[in-house]
């Protein structure tokens, strides 16, 4: 394989994977563990308003969806960061340890760090907008 190709593949992975983490945080922890509602109840009790919980798990699980497809990587990923930023200052009284009691900020920092790159980065290999003939 040249370096070209094994570029493309793992812009393809680092995609994929943080597609699948918002798919995660979206349907099974905001929709099916805790229930919109309870996610909007959570976000009251941190003086958010509580439609922003609903736009957060709408941003979260579109989002996710277009990065598993590949579909405006680039302009997807950026675009999801401002979530990632709600989540790492909700963490980020916490500590380090995202382990710890109500989880710590270096995780959501990771996260922010690698939609960064994969805005940098773009689709990658196996995009459908690979199929499409464009380019994101």
């Amino acid at each position: 394989m040249t370096d070209q190709k094994n570029a493309q593949l793992a812009a393809f992975v680092l995609r994929l994977s943080l597609g699948i983490m918002f798919l995660a945080h979206s349907v099974i922890l905001k929709y099916l563990t805790f229930t919109l509602a309870g996610t909007a109840q959570f976000f009251e009790s941190l003086g958010l308003p509580a439609a922003l919980a609903y736009l957060t798990f709408a941003g979260e699980a579109l989002g996710g969806i277009a990065l598993v497809l590949g579909f405006k990587s680039r302009l997807v990923s950026a675009a999801l960061i401002p979530i990632l930023l709600g989540a790492f200052w909700v963490h980020s009284g916490n500590g380090w340890v995202f382990s710890a009691a109500n989880g710590g900020w270096e995780y959501p920092l990771f996260l922010i760090i690698v939609s960064g790159v994969v805005a940098l980065l773009g689709n990658g290999a196996y995009a459908i907008e690979n199929v499409l003939g464009k380019s994101a």
